[in-house]
């Protein structure tokens, strides 16, 4: 799980931190919960996507404060992923990395099957065009 959150945030730090909480909702649910695994990766990918969006107001409120910070090890493939919006780069993630369906995705993301086929298409091309 902490390499899903690293995949769809680029920050190991930040994905420890959002699996640790994802366990801790799972921990609080399990009488309720019938399949343990795909709830705790809907709840990663869903705290990555709350992330996102919580980083993206504080850059709008403090342009000069918070700076998005790229790892120098890091390959041009995982820079263009991270370039990409947090859905496609989820639906991406979760199609090459965990091989999930479309129904699966579409499952986590809360989309329909045909939206993540289009994420993906989209995705997909803006990876060819930053790595080509």
């Amino acid at each position: 799980m902490v390499r899903l959150g690293y995949l769809l945030t680029g920050s190991t730090a930040v994905a420890e931190d959002l699996v640790q909480d994802s366990f801790v909702k799972l921990q609080r649910n399990w009488a309720g919960v019938r399949e343990p695994a795909a709830y705790l990766r809907r709840s990663v990918v869903n705290a990555c996507n709350s992330h996102h969006r919580r980083a993206g107001r504080e850059r709008e409120r403090f342009p000069g404060l918070v700076r998005d910070t790229v790892v120098a090890e890091d390959t041009v493939a995982l820079d263009a992923l991270a370039s990409l919006p947090h859905r496609q780069r989820a639906a991406l993630v979760l199609r090459y990395y965990e091989d999930r369906t479309d129904a699966e995705i579409a499952d986590v993301l809360g989309c329909r099957p045909a939206t993540v086929r289009s994420l993906v298409h989209r995705g997909l091309a803006s990876l060819r065009k930053v790595i080509t």
